[in-house]
Formats: structure tokens, sequence, C-alpha cells
């Protein structure tokens, strides 16, 4: 089994420039998943929401070609992609000849679907949708929908998760919120470098503490973990302790190395949310 500390993390890389899928590296989802009370059936739907901003290949005569790719990547695959492999992998596309953006578009989905879902004893497939440069001014960003968190004056003095933070009003009457803060910052599992994201909570039930809930998310600013890992923790912990009928945790990660990452899950089936960037990104 892949770990991250097998992974090229941290560690000083060759680029290579001609196609190679071998370079992809998949990491077990189930082991972080156990540290936070989920089985190998999650109580969660969702998807992991890739954008790769740096994809080029040649033509058929040599001419460079580019997209930006939104990749999709559904949480029920038994592993993650480690995000410096993902930028290896497309870098080997640069001197590469294809016959045109729907072969690559191809490759790209069978590439991404045989690592995410390696191992699973049903294998599907992962979302690619590339956009070509005649659309770039059609793409949209706005900032995630909700009350902001960020509003409240509050004192902050943890920055290791700390889900004893939330509380919920149980002998109230149950509310529908959806609640957002642009102060999730994390760090890369392996190599400590800060990420940062913008999330999305909302949900149905007993409301939440919006003090604590603030208080609690800051408290991931010196946790070491990927992005899809931290979604799940924050998930699991406002279920576990807050109990809504309802949940969706929604997280935007500014990218790095042309890419990033923003995990979507969510107690209940819906539709995904478009992948569309917000200003930081």
């Amino acid at each position: 089994m892949n770990t991250p500390e097998h992974s090229q993390l941290g560690k000083a890389s060759s680029y290579a420039d001609q196609y190679d899928a071998s370079l992809l590296f998949p990491i077990a989802r189930l082991p972080k998943r156990q540290e936070i009370g989920v089985g190998a059936a999650p109580l969660f739907f969702g998807a992991d929401l890739w954008t790769a901003f740096e994809l080029s290949w040649l033509n058929a005569r040599g001419k460079p070609q580019l997209a930006l790719a939104h990749i999709t990547v559904p949480c029920e695959t038994p592993n993650i992609i480690e995000s410096k492999s993902f930028k290896l992998y497309l870098n080997s596309f640069n001197n590469t000849r294809f016959l045109d953006a729907a072969e690559v578009q191809a490759r790209l989905r069978a590439d991404l679907s045989e690592a995410a879902w390696r191992g699973a004893a049903q294998p599907s497939t992962v979302g690619v949708k590339l956009v070509l440069p005649e659309s770039f001014d059609r793409e949209p960003l706005h900032e995630l929908d909700g009350l902001s968190l960020d509003r409240l004056d509050v004192e902050c003095t943890r920055y290791q998760p700390a889900p004893e933070l939330l509380t919920a009003a149980f002998d109230e009457a149950p509310v529908t919120e959806v609640l957002t803060s642009n102060l999730l910052k994390s760090n890369c599992l392996v190599t400590g470098q800060p990420d940062w994201g913008s999330v999305r909570i909302a949900y149905s039930g007993p409301q939440i503490e919006q003090e604590g809930l603030l208080q609690y998310l800051v408290s991931f600013r010196n946790h070491n973990e990927f992005h899809e890992q931290c979604v799940e923790r924050i998930f699991m912990d406002v279920w576990t302790r807050c109990k809504p009928v309802k949940l969706t945790v929604y997280a935007r990660y500014t990218r790095r190395g042309g890419l990033d990452i923003n995990p979507f899950r969510t107690s209940h089936p819906q539709a995904l949310p478009a992948n569309v960037r917000t200003a930081r990104q």
C-alpha cells in the first residue's frame, strides 16, 4: 500500500516531459478515515473537485495546445491521488503529441480513473472536462454563499483540531443555516507547507454555536493533513458533536503547483456544486 512518506512530496523530482501515467501516486483513503471513526462504508457522499490550470500538450504538428481541466473524483473511490504526483503526471504531457483535445481528455479520464479506483471490487470512472482557450473568459468566479462566521470577534487560542469547541442548542427548535469562513488553514501532511482554504457548512438540526464553530475551524491552523482528510474530519466532528439531521461541508483550497482541490461531503444525496473558483484561487 502506498503511503504519503513514499510519495515525491518534499523530495527533489525530475520532470518528465513525455507522457507517463506511472507518475500518478494513489494513497488509500481508509487509514485516515479510520482515525475519525469512518469505516469502509462512509456515512457521507460527495467528491473531490480538482482544477488543473497548467495543462499543455503538442498537436500532431508539434504546436503547443493548452486547456484548463475540471476533474471530479468521487469520494467512494478507495484512493486519493497525491497532488505532486498529479502535477508531475500533467507535466509529462508537455512534449507529447496528441491528435486533439478529445484524445487528451480520454487519456486523463482513463489514467485518473485507474489510479483513484485501484483496488476497488467494482471500479468506475472519474469525471474530466476540458475548457479550451476560447472559453476561458466564461469561467466564473464566486465566493461561497452563506453567513460569514468571520464577522465574529472571537478569541482564538487553539491551533490543533479541538472538536470539544463545538456545541449546539439541543433544547431549542431546529434551524437550517449556511455558514462560511475564509479562515481555514491547515498544512500538508508530509511537507508542512501551508494550505489556505474557505469552507461552507450547511446543515439542518440543533443550532450550532457560531463562535465555537469559528474557533474550531481556526484550530486546524497548525494541523498536518491533506485537504480531503481535513474536510472529512470537519464533517465527522460536526456530525458527532452537533448532531444535525442533514450536513454538508464544502471547502475550496487555493492552488499549489497549478492545481486546486475542493472536497465536498454531504450526509444526503444531492447534486455536486459547480466547480467555481473563489477570488483567492
